[in-house]
């Protein structure tokens, strides 16, 4: 990987993983559909304009329906379920939570038709990283109620389902433009519950920096970010990421909010990122040899928008918490 790759995945495994940070700050000062409203609002307004100007919104209308879903599915359900969740349950313990993405993905993709063999190896990760989320979410688990460890693992079930709607359905749409777009539409959803909830008084300083920092850096730029990431090293590598998140979420809140970090919290974050490089890992299809990889859609330098990339295969997005 080159110095370049490795900078965008060190950025991209930092920056999703401050979310679950940022959201147990916000919340404790906005309500709830104040806050995603002010994270996919401002997302979308600084995306679209990108979006329409490397003219990629047209690709979009074969797809409307399919873009509804994988909005529903990637960020208005989910967002909305995390900051209702982080409201009793710590950071940490959503990072964690989170984590179980991969083992749910590749559950859900066997469920739905996927071919590929489950071996032993395949089933170990499974096994292994479904103990690790009963160890977080059985009884003794560490803060937080059962409605709101619920909550958290729907969001995961949310998260594993959008790169299936995407890989499968919009696997054409360049990712850009369907991400601006999904997020406007969550604007849009939001609009009328934010408004009945607005905050009568302002927001701590604190609050606002945190819901800022949500919708431009962990939203806007995150995504700008992991397309070039993408391009630099591509989508499979790319969503290695997912096994670094956690661990950041878990280090910020220990280290900023005082959170505690139990021996079962510890134990069951291992069994989880091991079964998930064991279930991911193992079923990965080779290309043949001398046969290159799919150019990402956006496989091109952002200076020069106006040239038109060529079609492929959208990358599945990894959402942040």
């Amino acid at each position: 990987m080159s110095r370049r790759g490795w900078a965008l995945f060190a950025a991209m495994s930092v920056i999703w993983g401050i979310p679950y940070l940022l959201i147990k700050i916000a919340v404790a000062g906005v309500p709830v559909p104040v806050l995603v409203l002010a994270r996919v609002a401002i997302g979308a307004a600084l995306l679209l304009p990108v979006a329409l100007r490397s003219r990629q919104l047209g690709a979009l209308r074969p797809y409307w329906g399919w873009l509804a879903i994988f909005a529903v599915v990637e960020i208005i359900t989910p967002w909305l379920l995390l900051s209702e969740a982080e409201r009793k349950l710590t950071s940490s313990m959503s990072g964690l939570l989170v984590a179980s993405v991969p083992i749910i993905g590749a559950v859900l993709a066997r469920l739905t038709g996927d071919t590929d063999r489950l071996t032993p190896l395949r089933w170990t990760g499974l096994l292994a990283g479904l103990a690790g989320v009963a160890l977080l979410a059985g009884p003794g688990a560490a803060g937080g109620d059962a409605l709101s460890i619920a909550e958290v693992l729907l969001v995961a079930v949310c998260y594993a389902t959008g790169p299936l709607v995407a890989s499968r359905k919009l696997s054409d749409v360049p990712p850009l433009a369907m991400t601006a777009v999904c997020l406007g539409m969550a604007a849009v959803v939001y609009a009328p519950a934010a408004a009945l909830t607005w905050p009568a008084t302002m927001p701590s300083a604190r609050v606002l920096v945190a819901l800022g920092t949500l919708a431009v850096l962990c939203t806007a730029v995150a995504f700008l970010l992991f397309f070039r990431l993408i391009a630099e090293i591509g989508p499979a590598r790319a969503t290695v990421i997912t096994y670094v998140n956690p661990a950041v979420a878990v280090t910020l809140g220990v280290l900023i909010l005082g959170e505690r970090l139990t021996p079962a919290m510890a134990g069951a974050f291992a069994l989880i990122l091991a079964g998930s490089v064991l279930a991911a890992r193992s079923g990965v299809r080779r290309d043949p040899p001398g046969r290159p990889a799919p150019v990402p859609v956006l496989a091109r330098p952002a200076a020069d928008p106006d040239v038109q990339a060529p079609a492929s295969r959208a990358a599945p997005l990894d959402s942040p918490g």
